[in-house]
């Protein structure tokens, strides 16, 4: 008996406490927001802990791209390290070697990882679950062994060095000045309203009808195979992008041991942890993992 009063106790206080948190979250918005905006200032902001709070918030605009895919559609990916990686080696290698400024470069990350995300999804239309699983896992492991091997493009176990950093309006962004904070923050937020567009519109509510029963989705007329595809894509492109902004905040150098499948099941965990389908979530799931 007391530990079943116990359990209703707890059952009670979190049921008040997300009602609370529900009834005030815009308050809530603002006041992170707020908080954000000013956190380079902070005295106790040294670059270490700059860096930190920078993954955090790129671990959740990563988040939020595997959410659309297994959060939203329902199907589960052990692969996203690899659409990382993808995204921050087009980046480098078109910054160093072609000679790109960041900005395009960023957008051709998203476009290249989007790409590989709709091959990805085609020999999988049929698959779920684990075997779902079992093949974006493979598909990260191979993505490993290319950056690994193909030398000649990516330098192999040597990585790439001396990536340049972003400009904007002739103002270079970097660690002392926060440049490289608001720049993740931005594109954190502006995930953050596209996933939330998403969600609410018709292509939102397919991704949800494929999640519950994707029998039942097709028998209502939904396109299940243009959808699933079209959730890999999204997906992909989200992730790339966090993978073009990796490239630029780690100390200008990233090699292949930074995309391996321990990255994807990290991912995978800010998902789970936050709460599937939810964008605050991501956030949370981040932070504390």
């Amino acid at each position: 008996m007391e530990k079943r009063n116990d359990t209703a106790r707890n059952k009670g206080f979190l049921y008040t406490f997300e009602h609370f948190v529900d009834r005030w979250k815009w308050a809530f918005i603002v006041a992170l927001g707020a908080l954000l905006i000013y956190a380079p200032n902070f005295k106790f902001m040294t670059p270490a802990n700059m860096r930190i709070v920078i993954m955090i918030i790129l671990y959740a605009m990563l988040g939020m791209g595997l959410n659309v895919l297994t959060g939203y559609t329902g199907l589960v990916s052990l692969g996203h390290a690899g659409f990382y990686g993808i995204g921050a080696y087009t980046c480098a290698l078109l910054m160093v070697k072609l000679g790109w400024s960041f900005w395009p470069a960023l957008v051709a990350a998203g476009c290249m990882s989007a790409l590989v995300g709709f091959l990805l999804g085609l020999p999988t239309l049929r698959l779920s679950g684990t075997y779902l699983s079992i093949v974006t896992l493979g598909f990260c492991e191979i993505v490993q062994m290319i950056l690994k091997q193909w030398e000649a493009v990516t330098n192999g176990n040597y990585g790439i060095r001396n990536i340049p950093k972003p400009y904007l309006f002739g103002m270079k962004l970097d660690m002392k000045n926060g440049g490289l904070f608001y720049l993740v923050l931005a594109l954190c937020v502006l995930t953050g309203l596209a996933c939330l567009a998403i969600k609410s519109s018709k292509t939102g509510r397919a991704f949800e009808a494929i999640r519950d029963d994707e029998l039942a989705a097709t028998m209502m007329g939904i396109r299940t195979s243009r959808y699933k595809i079209l959730s890999f894509v999204v997906s992909a492109f989200i992730t790339g992008l966090g993978g073009g902004v990796y490239c630029v905040i780690a100390n200008s150098y990233i090699e292949p041991s930074s995309f391996v499948f321990n990255t994807s099941i990290m991912i995978l965990s800010v998902v789970i942890v936050g709460g599937l389908g939810t964008i605050r979530g991501m956030v949370f799931g981040s932070a504390l993992l």
